[in-house]
């Protein structure tokens, strides 16, 4: 890359904002122009830095999100899916790379972004991980190997904080799953289990979400026949991993034509 990438994040007081305002900061070959919060959050008007609680960084934290997109290079977006489609549009106005961490997306949400994909780059991805996107293929491959004799549950664990369940992570995980064994996901999965529910019904696709503490995210994939069980798992311990995969992301993303991607197409491992 012959220039510097010029990154915006939004939601920049949240634990993912702040991460990758850091991550942005430590790396050579990028520079935060844009930090984007909601009108009347507090940091609005602050320096991001002094606002963190460090030194100044030279950016004003702004609610006008367009103004510094038409400056950018890149918007990085860990947000609500309601402001993810606004900034998709502004994004797509801009001609931006538009990568994008949100999770709990809708259907109308998801079309909404393919809209925006015609005139932008957008990048989308449940988790941004390395180790992560690597489960997902080793998750669709063992699916493929395996018959219905093999029930497939997909558990999480996330910090008390998070607001959507399952995972963006989990819900990838089951596609991977589904994909692999060649059904429908909407069909097959089963996300709620109370009371009298009868047996487990053949070729489901099952769902668990534990919420605790300051857990950052562990994820398994258990594959459980009669006399044996293969469980792939991972387990995150820093979120510094989802910035750094985020901002290899944007910088994958330049230059690249409008459309649709994900991290498999960013770590070059679609088959």
């Amino acid at each position: 890359m012959d220039q510097m990438a010029k990154i915006v994040v939004t939601g920049v007081s949240g634990r993912m904002g702040q991460m990758l305002v850091k991550t942005i900061a430590d790396h050579q070959g990028a520079e935060l122009v844009g930090a984007v919060e909601r009108a009347g959050h507090a940091w609005v008007g602050q320096d991001i830095g002094t606002a963190m609680g460090g030194a100044p960084m030279g950016v004003t934290v702004t609610d006008d999100a367009l103004s510094v997109f038409a400056g950018a290079h890149a918007v990085i977006d860990f947000t609500a899916p309601a402001a993810t489609v606004e900034f998709a549009a502004l994004a797509a106005q801009a001609r931006l790379v538009h990568v994008i961490g949100t999770t709990g997306m809708e259907a109308a949400d998801l079309a909404k972004l393919s809209a925006a994909a015609r005139h932008s780059t957008i990048i989308r991805a449940g988790n941004m991980s390395l180790g992560v996107n690597l489960l997902v293929q080793l998750t669709r491959q063992v699916a493929a190997a395996l018959d219905e004799d093999f029930d497939i549950e997909v558990i999480e664990a996330h910090h008390n904080q998070k607001v959507d369940a399952p995972s963006g992570t989990a819900l990838m995980l089951g596609q991977a799953a589904a994909d692999g064994r060649g059904v429908d996901l909407d069909v097959a999965s089963d996300r709620g289990r109370d009371g009298i529910t009868g047996a487990r019904k053949r070729g489901d696709i099952g769902f668990s979400a534990i919420r605790g503490g300051d857990i950052v995210g562990e994820h398994d994939v258990l594959f459980a026949a009669a006399g044996e069980r293969i469980v792939l798992r991972h387990i995150a311990t820093d979120r510094a991993i989802f910035a750094r995969g985020a901002l290899k992301a944007a910088l994958w993303g330049m230059g690249r034509d409008p459309g649709e991607y994900d991290m498999i197409d960013v770590l070059g491992l679609r088959g």
